[in-house]
């Protein structure tokens, strides 16, 4: 009788372990993809923070063509209000995530805008603070592609696990909802910028 009730508080330990591993699996997994979208929130506010310095550069060359620098401020304001509401969420309110989504296009759509009207400024292209702000925008856009790549491959493995039996049962007890990925809004955001002279 002893044998057999070891057995059975045996065979309950191990249970109770492996479900906690498959618990504290789903638990490390949800923390990567929210650390990933804070890099992507880093990088983000990074390249807010550079936009109003290089339209204030472009201001004094580019004075008529107001309506093209103020899209890229209200571009810039909507995005970054954005932000702020799905770092607020740690990236787990999915409505949030596409909310941002859709604004960075608008951002990324104003700043294409704005490369091709710049081109028509040589003397705005070859200003020494126009040319680092450029290049460090470049340097933050390739940071924001990186990190978002990393957030959606923690994104694919934490739901990944979450689908796959057995975890699927914890994830379903304790409420580990599906986590979304950052992705383009729209199919015309793929293609590349034409610029015509």
């Amino acid at each position: 009788m002893l044998i057999i009730l070891l057995v059975i508080l045996g065979a309950a330990a191990v249970a109770v372990f492996w479900v906690i591993g498959l618990y504290n699996g789903l638990v490390t997994l949800r923390n990567r993809y929210k650390n990933g979208f804070s890099q992507i929130d880093v990088q983000l506010k990074r390249r807010y923070d550079l936009i109003p310095n290089l339209v204030e550069t472009a201001k004094a060359y580019m004075a008529h063509e107001k309506d093209t620098l103020e899209a890229v401020i209200q571009a810039r304001n909507q995005a970054s209000s954005a932000r702020q509401a799905v770092a607020g969420t740690a990236a787990a309110d999915n409505s949030a995530l596409k909310s941002l989504t859709q604004a960075e296009a608008g951002l990324t759509a104003a700043l294409s805008r704005f490369s091709i009207v710049q081109e028509a400024y040589p003397d705005l292209k070859a200003n020494q603070n126009m040319m680092q702000l450029t290049e460090e925008l470049t340097s933050t856009e390739n940071k924001i592609a990186f990190a978002r790549q990393a957030y959606n491959d923690a994104v694919m493995n934490y739901n990944t696990r979450r689908e796959m039996f057995p975890t699927s049962f914890i994830a379903g007890m304790f409420n580990f909802t599906e986590a979304q990925s950052f992705e383009v809004a729209n199919d015309a955001e793929r293609e590349a910028v034409k610029i015509r002279f």
